[in-house]
């Protein structure tokens, strides 16, 4: 267990351990505007002894939008929630990164003022996303499919994250992760499944490597490379996406962030949502592409995050629904602490139940988590 315990550098930011909390969807901002709130603090502050903390998707657009009560980080009223979060969270002693978000296709028109969501290509596919029900409570529809983003409409989309990115480092975070997984926008640009296009950006493996990359470059034009990094989720299967044969892609695109030299990869394994564990021989492959600071993500337990950090494969574990049942987290793990059970009904949408309720460790208890 010590290796996980162990420092660590992340381009300009120093950590104290390597358990970090993953990016998890909660649906609890303040609306209208999507604005960060007192109750997201407590959340965020609650589990600010994360090595390091990665927030939930903020989009970075009205047009990154996908799901009801999400926050963004387009707007000065959001950048001014969540610059209260970063200093909570730093006077707390942890350290926080914004993951920037734009789901593309897995979204509904009542988003967009009745407009269709964009993608890569205008390909039916079946998915769904949750809006507010007429009970205020999410419920669950189809997305429609979506319109093609127009060549000519890439470069606004780039000034999107650029400035998501300064907004990002007004509001305080520490650092900046690309959400590049699980069928968004990114991730429908990457899998010649979901893009279909034949201008620059389709057909071949490089072209459709070619938006991922030039977003990364935006953001970090933004800032700077040590302070950006970015998730991918090679193989995966999510959001109506079937990325099995994702493998080239992932390779390539981790030998290209190598090269950009940014602060961390965080790897999204496929082995969460129902896909394959990702084998050996991947992770050996996916490590001499990338020889930086490499996160894994997905289905992890405390057995899996010793081994494949002792094994050199990664050099941090985040977790997700094991760190939103248990905010002292690293602490447990340490220990060798009983863990909550997370409780899946109040994962989206909601108050403090299921959410800032959950106790800290005090006593003894008869269940326990394995999975993150």
């Amino acid at each position: 267990m010590s290796s996980l315990f162990e420092p660590l550098t992340l381009g300009a930011v120093s950590v104290p351990h390597r358990i970090f909390m993953a990016p998890l969807t909660r649906m609890r901002s303040t609306q209208p505007g999507d604005v960060p709130n007192d109750l997201m603090l407590d959340y965020y502050v609650q589990r600010a002894s994360a090595g390091l903390i990665i927030s939930e998707g903020a989009q970075i657009s009205p047009e990154g939008k996908g799901y009801m009560d999400t926050p963004g980080i387009h707007s000065a009223e959001q950048v001014a929630g969540w610059r209260r979060i970063t200093d909570a969270v730093h006077a707390a002693g942890g350290r926080i990164a914004c993951q920037l978000w734009h789901v593309g296709r897995v979204s509904h028109e009542s988003f967009h003022q009745g407009e269709l969501p964009v993608s890569a290509s205008a390909l039916p596919y079946r998915n769904r996303t949750s809006v507010r029900g007429e009970d205020g409570l999410p419920t669950r529809v189809n997305c429609p499919t979506p319109r093609a983003l127009e060549t000519a409409e890439i470069p606004r989309l780039l000034e999107d994250f650029r400035d998501a990115t300064l907004r990002a480092r007004e509001a305080g975070f520490d650092l900046v992760e690309i959400h590049g997984a699980h069928g968004y926008l990114l991730h429908q640009f990457m899998s010649a499944q979901s893009n279909h296009r034949t201008d620059g950006y389709g057909g071949s493996l490089e072209n459709r490597a070619r938006l991922p990359l030039e977003v990364l470059d935006a953001v970090v034009s933004a800032w700077d490379a040590d302070h950006v990094g970015i998730r991918i989720s090679p193989l995966g299967i999510f959001n109506g996406l079937d990325d099995t044969s994702g493998r080239p892609m992932g390779l390539h695109l981790a030998a290209a962030f190598a090269e950009r030299g940014i602060a961390f990869l965080h790897l999204s394994e496929p082995d969460w949502a129902g896909g394959a564990q990702l084998d050996d021989d991947f992770r050996a492959s996916l490590r001499a592409a990338f020889p930086g600071p490499l996160i894994g993500a997905g289905n992890y337990d405390l057995a899996k995050a010793t081994r494949l950090v002792e094994a050199g494969f990664i050099d941090a574990a985040a977790f997700g629904r094991t760190f939103l049942a248990n905010p002292d987290l690293p602490h447990r793990l340490r220990s060798g602490l009983v863990l909550n059970d997370p409780d899946l009904a109040t994962f989206y949408g909601g108050g403090a139940r299921g959410y800032t309720d959950y106790p800290a460790y005090d006593a003894p208890r008869t269940r326990t988590v394995t999975k993150a």
